[in-house]
This record gives structure tokens, sequence and C-alpha cells, in this order.
């Protein structure tokens, strides 16, 4: 049996210290705040509830396979469904696009209502991503990277310079479609003229597995994954704020903490590494991806009925999600903003034609440095500047003997099912007790 110390209490450390633990090990879990989950946690008031982070997620047999390998299914916990329409999109000039997830052919048919012809580039740029998956899933996001053993095909992927800017304005003839395929890295906060071709392959897990999400909103997902650590027997000190790592002539020793140190033999450090001196030199050419600003709001009386996530095309990009719990006759919508967004985001929404200012009974806004501040880093983890980020970050494997990596700093995708993956290949590293 190992003593191993989880730095942060957020999706990708619940989910390593579930698995270790069900692996034998001693584990303890530091969480800043006073409860655990991150961004994966409700937002409440007045009555209305609101995901504080994501609403949907991708591969879904992530989730599942950390609940198996952990304990009882993810079906005896929560109800993760698909959904039918992944979102809406809304562009300038009055048109809008229907995406449709899971199928291929649904896709075809939604785009070419845009313009004949369009489905077929569509689908065949998402299919171009099939092969491109399945390499990084069997040699990146499933096995510790080693470039001394890593297939060239990996190699070469990951050093290619071709930007998805690039790559979009040449497979694209309609700027639509270029809206399209690159809004979640640009809502995620990331210049699409540095992220690499292969960072695109979301559109290939949306097609393919859909899009899932919890009724009354996703957070249950993480009060479900708290519920897993106490099944685990994990030792859970919130309110626990990790200042260093302790380390001496072989390695890690523990992790310093304002009440005192915490002895390890490993550690696994699921927060952003920028904020443990011991790590942070390694990262020092690395950069976090910043959150968008986010208005929570609390609606009485007539609104529109909007899909589950509808996206605004335009400077500033808005995103409306509806998905949130709202008292009898009320509706909880999140508004997300990304760009110059200089006026309040429920102005910048009435100027596209969704004016419910007058219908707000509450509201919650979070600027990103509220957001930073109250989960303690983003859940985007590393921003893009080229092709060198992904092998600039540190994942699974540190300089640091004895240290691991998870989460969203921990890997190149961004959302649960990454994290959950980069806990995985910690779990592995660390072995059976």
């Amino acid at each position: 049996m190992t003593r191993v110390v989880v730095v942060g209490g957020g999706f990708g450390g619940m989910a390593a210290a579930a698995r270790l633990a069900k692996l034998g090990h001693e584990v303890t879990l530091l969480e800043r705040s006073a409860h655990l989950g991150g961004a994966l946690t409700t937002e409440e008031r007045d009555g209305f509830a609101w995901d504080a982070g994501p609403s949907t997620t991708l591969l879904p047999a992530v989730v599942r396979d950390m609940f198996r390998k952990s304990g009882r299914p993810l079906e005896r916990e929560v109800d993760l469904q698909p959904l039918d329409l992944v979102r809406e999109h809304r562009f300038e000039d009055g048109t809008a696009l229907r995406l449709p997830g899971g199928s291929r052919a649904a896709q075809l048919d939604a785009v070419d209502a845009l313009a004949p012809g369009l489905g077929r580039q569509w689908v065949e740029h998402v299919a171009a991503y099939g092969e491109v998956w399945e390499l990084l899933r069997k040699e990146w996001f499933e096995r510790p990277f080693d470039a001394d053993v890593a297939p060239r095909a990996l190699t070469d992927l990951l050093g290619r310079r071709e930007s998805l800017h690039k790559r979009l304005r040449r497979t694209f003839t309609d700027e639509r479609l270029r809206l399209v395929a690159g809004h979640r890295l640009v809502m995620d906060g990331h210049d699409l003229g540095d992220v690499p071709v292969f960072a695109g392959v979301d559109v290939y897990l949306e097609q393919r597995f859909g899009a899932w999400t919890v009724p009354g909103g996703l957070a249950a997902l993480g009060t479900a994954m708290a519920e897993r650590l106490a099944l685990r027997g994990v030792t859970v000190l919130t309110g626990t704020e990790a200042v260093d790592l302790a380390v001496g002539v072989a390695g890690v020793t523990g992790v310093r903490t304002a009440q005192g140190e915490v002895p390890a033999e490993r550690v696994v450090v699921a927060i952003d590494p920028r904020r443990l001196p011991a790590l942070a030199t390694y990262v020092r050419r690395t950069m976090p991806a910043i959150p968008p600003v986010v208005c929570h709001v609390g609606l009485q009386g007539e609104v529109p009925d909007l899909a589950h996530e509808v996206v605004l095309h335009g400077d500033p990009l808005l995103v409306v999600r509806t998905g949130g719990r709202a008292p009898e006759g009320g509706a909880a919508w999140t508004v997300l903003g990304r760009g110059r967004l200089a006026e309040d985001p429920l102005l910048a929404l009435a100027r596209r034609g969704l004016d419910v200012r007058r219908q707000v009974v509450t509201r919650v806004d979070r600027s990103p440095r509220d957001l930073v501040e109250q989960w303690g880093g983003s859940p985007h983890g590393v921003l893009w500047q080229g092709p060198r980020t992904a092998r600039a970050r540190l994942g699974p494997r540190t300089p640091v003997p004895g240290v691991l990596t998870a989460g969203a700093h921990a890997t190149t995708g961004s959302g649960l099912p990454f994290a959950g993956l980069s806990a995985a290949l910690v779990a592995e590293l660390v072995g059976r007790a």
C-alpha cells in the first residue's frame, strides 16, 4: 500500500483518487475550497440552480469506465442522457444550423440545409479525424507518452505546424462551417491560429459519440463522484490549500499546506502546476486558457423556447445554455461571452434578438477572474500556443520523482472526458498496491 496525496478536488482529482483507492492505496485528497467538484458544481440563488461549469460532456464511456473501475456502475448513480441536438448555431446573416450528434447522416442533412453541398464538405472534414482520434486515443490519451518509444505517426502528428485556422480556411468555402468547427476551442479561450489541427478532433467525437448531460444539471455527476470517494475510503480534507511539495533527495515526501505537511510517497497534482513552486519552473513557457464571462439568470414569464445550447456567432461570441433548474413557471439560463464584450451580457444578447431583460428575477455574474479564484485555476487547462504546447505541459509524469499530474492542465483536450483519461493514466502508472 502506497500513501498517495491528490491535490485538487475537481473532476480529474476525484477520478484519480477514486481509481487509486480502488487499487488498494491509502489516498488523501486536498481541496482548497469548502466543497469538492471544482467547476463541476452548482450555482444557486433564489430557488434557481445552474451548472457552474460544463453542462454537457463528450465520450460518456470515459465516465462510465471511471465509475465501473472504482465500484458501482454509473447507471446506479447518475442518469446520464444523450442530447438529440448537440446545439443550435445562429449566424449574423440570420441563418441557423441545428446540429445533431451521434449520426453522420443526420449531420449531413442538417448542414446541407444551409446550402446544397455543404453537408458533404462537413462530413468529409469530420471523417478526416477518425484515424487521428484512434491514434491519439491509443498512443496519447490512453498511454503515457515516451518520446523514445512513441510511434512515428504520433510524433509527426504532434509536431505538425499547420494551424486549425489555416485548415478550416482551406477546407470550407463557407465561413459558417469554419465558425461551427472552431467554436468550442474559441469558447475555451484559444486563438485558432495557435491551435494545431489535431485539437479540432472534438467535431468527430460529437458526431461519433454525441453529447451527454444529466437532467437538472451535470453537477450531479460531481456529487456522485464525492460519494464514490467516501465509498472507497478516501480521506478528504476540504479547506486545505496545498502551497508546495515537500521534496527530498529521492523525490517527493509530502505536500505542504497552511495546516502543516501531509506525508506522501506519491503525489498526484490535479491543479494548475503554476500554483506549486516545485513544479512552476517546468511550465513557465505555458499559460492557462482563461474562462469566458458568465452570467446566470433566473427568468419568469414568457421566454423563448431554446435548445439546450445556442451559439450566437459574431463578436462577441455568445452561448446560451438552458438546462438549469427553476421554480415552476420559470427558466434558468446561463449566458457565456467571449470576445469584445464591453456591455452587459444581457444587452449583448438582446442585440442578437434574445431580449429577456424584463423576465429576469435574479442573476449571478462571474468574471473570468472570479471563476479562476473560485476554482483555483482554469478548467480549460493550458492555452494553445502552437504545436509545442502539447509536450510543454506536464502530464502524467513530471521531472520530480513520485509526482504525477491529472486534470485539465495535464492533458491536451478540454472537458470531463480528457480529465478522466488523465486520471486513468495516473492509476496505470501507480499500479496496484
